[in-house]
């Protein structure tokens, strides 16, 4: 074992597991989660750095706001990070509920920086979703839906599978059926249906208060257009649609508290997935006490905190 990844649905509490871990066993954080990496969008990804404190962290505020990081930059950049925490004398922890991220990442493969093709893009333009899937699935295996639930990124997936086809050797790198996936012991946290959506309910009100209406109006004043924040979905979608006006607060305010929850069940449904694929998640409650947590996983990854020794 040369890393533990701490996962979850969103509000179960896997930052202050995650860091309670690291300063136990001389780690460094390492986030998977999809828009962290975005500087001053803080608040409303859920960053909570204080939380931190003296424990360093990896892949937040890694990109401006406003720009569009995707999965292969994710996948670059960690395998960096990783590298570097190994090589300082330092255990990995992986922290996030971004399964698409977490996946690739532990799966070992390495993600060509395929490039646009405007011929293709010209030539698929005006296609319905249902020919773009149909071009896909001649050309992949489709395991789940996530390439064909817009017209925009079913071509990107056609793209991408182009490219491979000129390139073998780079879509060898990326093919997880012979990647070296990563020596990861991963640790989700298990909570019931009825406390998360309680924790997320009261995690929600707590951010309104603090202020997650002004970062976005800061956002928007300092330039970003309000698509381009619309396009980060949840928190950043319903109060930009708030703040101009498209949506009242009580509309903004349970429309993004339904978007939550349901996004909660598609991350556990995901983890649930990496089960199917081979993955071995280790199910902790929840609310464990951070020492009990510590403990457990020391117990089951075989390690023991500098505390203990």
């Amino acid at each position: 074992m040369e890393s533990i990844a701490v996962t979850g649905p969103t509000a179960s509490g896997k930052t202050g597991k995650a860091v309670a871990l690291a300063r136990a066993l001389n780690g460094e954080i390492i986030s998977a989660d999809s828009r962290q990496v975005y500087v001053g969008m803080d608040l409303g990804t859920g960053k909570d750095l204080e939380e931190y404190g003296d424990v360093n962290y990896h892949l937040i505020d890694v990109a401006p706001a406003g720009e569009k990081y995707n999965l292969h930059r994710y996948v670059s950049d960690f395998n960096v990070a990783y590298a570097d925490i190994l090589n300082r004398g330092k255990l990995p922890i992986i922290c996030g509920g971004t399964g698409m991220y977490l996946e690739n990442a532990l799966s070992g493969v390495r993600l060509p920086d395929v490039p646009a093709d405007p011929a293709l893009r010209e030539r698929l333009e005006g296609k319905s979703l249902e020919e773009l899937a149909e071009i896909l699935s001649q050309k992949k295996t489709l395991h789940n839906t996530t390439d064909v639930d817009t017209c925009k990124r079913a071509i990107r997936a056609i793209e991408i599978q182009e490219y491979y086809e000129r390139h073998p050797e780079e879509a060898r790198q990326a093919d997880r059926a012979i990647a070296r996936p990563l020596d990861t012991i991963i640790f989700a946290l298990d909570i019931s249906r009825d406390d998360r959506r309680r924790r997320i309910s009261a995690r929600l009100d707590a951010r309104l208060e603090a202020g997650m209406v002004d970062e976005v109006r800061r956002l928007l004043e300092s330039g970003i257009p309000a698509a381009d924040l619309i396009y980060y979905g949840l928190e950043y979608k319903f109060l930009t649609l708030y703040a101009t006006g498209a949506l009242s607060y009580s509309e903004m305010r349970d429309g993004l508290e339904t978007a939550i929850h349901q996004f909660a069940k598609r991350q556990m449904t995901w983890l649930r997935g990496m089960e199917r694929r081979g993955f071995r998640l280790h199910w902790l409650p929840y609310d464990m006490s951070d020492a009990e947590f510590v403990a457990e996983v020391s117990r089951i990854a075989g390690v023991g905190s500098p505390s203990q020794a």
